[in-house]
C-alpha cells in the first residue's frame, strides 16, 4: 500500500510570502484564525495575518480551543488530500464508512483490471498463503475469460447493425461490469480522498483499533504524513477500548440471547429488500413541514390543517411544492421529516455503489456465504454459470479454512458476488437522490434493482410525497403522469 499526501489547504497570503520569507505552510493557521472569529472584534483577514506570523501561538490556540474547550468543528477548516494506492476492496469499505469526507475510487466497471491483489500481513506467513494466492489466480483468470466472452457476446447480439467506437466501448464496459463479480475482495484499488482534520483524527483512531492490519497500516500512514504539518489538530491517534472492545463485547454478550436459535428458526427465504420501519403518517409529516415553512402557523396548527385536508387537497399542495422540480433538482429539505428503514441483502458489487450514499445511515454485517451469491445474467448467457458457481464454492472452502485459523481474514477471498446484510435508513429527500441516480439505465444493474424495489415500497407507505420517485430517464414520464404535462428541462450551458 502506498499513501501520499497530495495536498492540504493553506492561507493564500502565506503561499505568496513563502518564496520571500521563511513561512511555515500549514492549514493550522486558518483553523486558528477562524476559531478566533467568535471572540475577537478584529476582521478575519487580520486574524489570519496574526496566525501566519505566529504559528507556534496558533498551534497552542488550536489545542486549547479544540481539545480543552471542546470546539472540534474548528479542525474542519484544515483539509488534506491523499492518494491511496494498492489498497484492497475490503479495506476501502472501512475507509469509506466515514460520511463527511470525499472519495473518488477506481471503478471496476470501467477499468480493465490486471490481477493485482493484497496478501494480508497476518496471512503472509501462514500455511494457507499458497492456497489463498492460487485461488485468487483462478478468480483473476476467470475474470479475464469472462471479459472476453461477455464482450464478444454483447457485440454478436448487435450483429448486422453498425456499431461506432463509443457503443463498442460501452459494450466492453458492460462486460467488465459483470465479469468483476468473480473477483475477490483482496483485489487492489486506488482512491483519491479529501478529509478534514476532525474526521481524519477520528479515522486514524478508529483504524488503530481495527482487527485488520491493512487498516491499521492505513491509519499509521495517514498519521505519519500529517502530524508534523498539523500537530495541534491531530492528537488522539492510538487504539482505545471504546473502538476496540465495544462490538466484540456485544458479540460475546449476545450469546446470552441464543441468537443462533432465533436465526435458525427463520425458515422462509428473506427478501433482498424489506421495508422494516418508516415514519407513521409520513405524507402528513412532510406536508406539515411544507406548510410550516410557507406560513406563520405553529407546527401543531400546520399539522391540524393538513389532517383536515381531503386527499385531493393534499395532492394539490404536494404538486404545487414540486411543480418546478427539474431533472437534477434535489427534493425540498422538508422531505427529510419522513424516514424509511430498509433491510437489504446486497452483493459486494452492489454495496460498492450503495456505500457512496454517505448521508444515509448504513449499518453492515460481515459478508456471509450463507446468504448466497449474485450471478450476472450475462454469465448465464455465455454458458459460464457452472464454472462461475464452482469457483464461488471453492472460494468459500478457502474462506472457511482461513476463518478457522485467522478470524476476519476470510473476507479477502470472497468475491464481489458474495452478499451481506445491510440496514439502510434514509429520509425521503435522500431516497429521491438515490432513486434519480440509481434507477437510471446508466446505473449498475444490481443497485438499480434494489433502488426500484425501495422506491416501490416507499410509494406504498407515502403515496403522495413519494409519487415522483424515478430515475433520471423516467422522470419526465412520471412527472407527466402526475401533472399532465412535461417538466421544464434546462439545457446544460456550454463551457
Amino acid at each position: 500500500m502506498k499513501v501520499l499526501l497530495a495536498g492540504f489547504n493553506v492561507d493564500l497570503d502565506a503561499l505568496k510570502e513563502y518564496k520571500k520569507k521563511n513561512v511555515i505552510l500549514t492549514p493550522e493557521s486558518i483553523s486558528a484564525a477562524y476559531a478566533r472569529i467568535s471572540r475577537s472584534p478584529k476582521e478575519v483577514d487580520k486574524l489570519r495575518q496574526e496566525s501566519r506570523k505566529e504559528v507556534a501561538k496558533a498551534r497552542r490556540s488550536n489545542r486549547t480551543i479544540i481539545f480543552e474547550m471542546g470546539h472540534h468543528s474548528v479542525a474542519e477548516h484544515a483539509v488534506f488530500n491523499f492518494d491511496i494506492i494498492g489498497i484492497s476492496r475490503i479495506a476501502i469499505e472501512e475507509l469509506e464508512k466515514f460520511r463527511l469526507c470525499s472519495y473518488t475510487e477506481k471503478s471496476q466497471r470501467y477499468v480493465r483490471l490486471k490481477g493485482d491483489f493484497v496478501i494480508p500481513e497476518e496471512l503472509a506467513k501462514s500455511d494457507l498463503v499458497d492456497e489463498y494466492c492460487a485461488m485468487i489466480k483462478i478468480q483473476n483468470d476467470t475474470y479475464k475469460g469472462l471479459c472476453e466472452k461477455i464482450s464478444a457476446h454483447n457485440i454478436e447480439r448487435l450483429s448486422g447493425k453498425e456499431i461506432n467506437k463509443k457503443q463498442t466501448k460501452i459494450l466492453y464496459n458492460l462486460a467488465k461490469e459483470d465479469a468483476r463479480y468473480i473477483l475477490s475482495m483482496a483485489t487492489q484499488t486506488q482512491v483519491g480522498a479529501t478529509i478534514n482534520a476532525r474526521n481524519l483524527e477520528l479515522m486514524i483512531r478508529r483504524f488503530a483499533s481495527h482487527n485488520l492490519k491493512e487498516v491499521n497500516e492505513l491509519g499509521q500512514k495517514f498519521y505519519a504524513l500529517v502530524h508534523k504539518i498539523a500537530p495541534s489538530i491531530i492528537l488522539f491517534h492510538k487504539a482505545n477500548d471504546y473502538d476496540q472492545k465495544t462490538y466484540p463485547g456485544l458479540q460475546k454478550h449476545m450469546r446470552n440471547f441464543e441468537v443462533e436459535k432465533i436465526r435458525n428458526s427463520e425458515k422462509k427465504k428473506n427478501s433482498d429488500v424489506e421495508l422494516v420501519d418508516h415514519t407513521p403518517d409520513g405524507d402528513n409529516k412532510i406536508l406539515t413541514a411544507l406548510l410550516f415553512k410557507s406560513s406563520k402557523l405553529t407546527y401543531k396548527q400546520a399539522l391540524q390543517a393538513i389532517k383536515k385536508m381531503s386527499k385531493k387537497k393534499k395532492i394539490e399542495f404536494f404538486k404545487k411544492a414540486c411543480s418546478n422540480m427539474e431533472l437534477y433538482d434535489v427534493a425540498l429539505r422538508e422531505f427529510e421529516y419522513a424516514k424509511l428503514t430498509y433491510s437489504l441483502i446486497v452483493s459486494a458489487g452492489c454495496f460498492g455503489q450503495l456505500k457512496r450514499h454517505r448521508l444515509a445511515s448504513i449499518t453492515c454485517q460481515d459478508y456471509d456465504p450463507a446468504l448466497g451469491f449474485t450471478i450476472p445474467d450475462s454469465v448465464i448467457d455465455v454458458n459460464e454459470e457452472k464454472k462461475f458457481v464452482d469457483i464461488i464454492k471453492k472460494s468459500e472452502e478457502v474462506y472457511e479454512k482461513i476463518e478457522k485459523k485467522h478470524p476476519h481474514l476470510g473476507a479477502y477471498i470472497l468475491t464481489n458476488a458474495h452478499r451481506k446484510r445491510v440496514l439502510l435508513r434514509v429520509n425521503l429527500r435522500e431516497l429521491y437522490h438515490i432513486s434519480r441516480l440509481r434507477e437510471d439505465p446508466t446505473a449498475q444493474w444490481d443497485i438499480r434493482d434494489k433502488a426500484k424495489k425501495m422506491s416501490a415500497l416507499a410509494r406504498k407507505v407515502m403515496p403522495i410525497t413519494a409519487s415522483l420517485l424515478a430515475g433520471k430517464s423516467d422522470y419526465p414520464k412520471i412527472y407527466k403522469a402526475v401533472y399532465g404535462k412535461n417538466p421544464k428541462i434546462t439545457e446544460v450551458p456550454p463551457l
